[in-house]
């Protein structure tokens, strides 16, 4: 077989990756070759031999060929569980309460498991947590005095306040971040998790 352009190889990897991080498309053998100027045969010879050296890889999950970019990529994206409404009583991650999913790389997160609750209310405005925002929660049933939790608390509903010990009223004391809004006091609250990012949409 005769040896292959290492500038049309290139090219090919080049436009795989533009069409799949820009549009989520794989284009097609033909497409490939009407970028490069080739036939669709010569494209697949460059592709077979693109695939002997780990270029590219085919891929049934992808429809078509992936690039070790995408494969990077894939790796380290999560699904994250989007929470709405919590019913009373029921655990936080319960099917009923999964609205939808929110996809974020594994390398903007770090270790561990999340998932993502719609704030609603004005109770954590002084916090930069408005109305409408994502916020990001990593799941653990433990937290440091001073951080953002999700807790459930006596009645079962669960809510997102500053976390605090009270050592003289020996109580729990979730501090909302609202100049308006008293603290709120508990004799147990169990943590959900602690709230470490926040996703909103800037006004123009």
């Amino acid at each position: 077989m005769r040896s292959k352009s290492e500038e049309i190889m290139q090219a090919i990897v080049d436009y795989i990756n533009k069409r799949y991080f820009e549009e989520r498309i794989i284009p097609t053998c033909q497409e490939i070759a009407d970028v490069v100027g080739m036939t669709k045969g010569a494209v697949s010879k460059y592709l077979a031999v693109m695939e002997e050296r780990g270029m590219i890889t085919k891929n049934a999950t992808y429809q078509g060929w992936q690039t070790n970019m995408m494969k990077k990529a894939s790796r380290s994206l999560n699904q994250l569980p989007i929470v709405g409404d919590i019913a009373c009583g029921t655990p936080i991650l319960a099917e009923q309460n999964i609205e939808s999913y929110l996809t974020i790389s594994g390398d903007f997160l770090g270790p561990g498991n999340y998932f993502v609750l719609m704030a609603k209310g004005s109770s954590m405005i002084n916090a930069g947590i408005e109305d409408g925002d994502y916020v990001i929660v990593r799941q653990q049933e433990t937290a440091d005095e001073g951080q953002i939790v999700v807790a459930m608390v006596d009645d079962g509903d669960c809510t997102l306040k500053r976390y605090y010990v009270d050592t003289k009223k020996k109580m729990v004391r979730l501090h909302p971040e609202n100049d308006e809004m008293e603290d709120m006091f508990f004799n147990r609250v169990a943590i959900q998790g602690v709230a470490i990012k926040v996703i909103k949409n800037l006004e123009c």
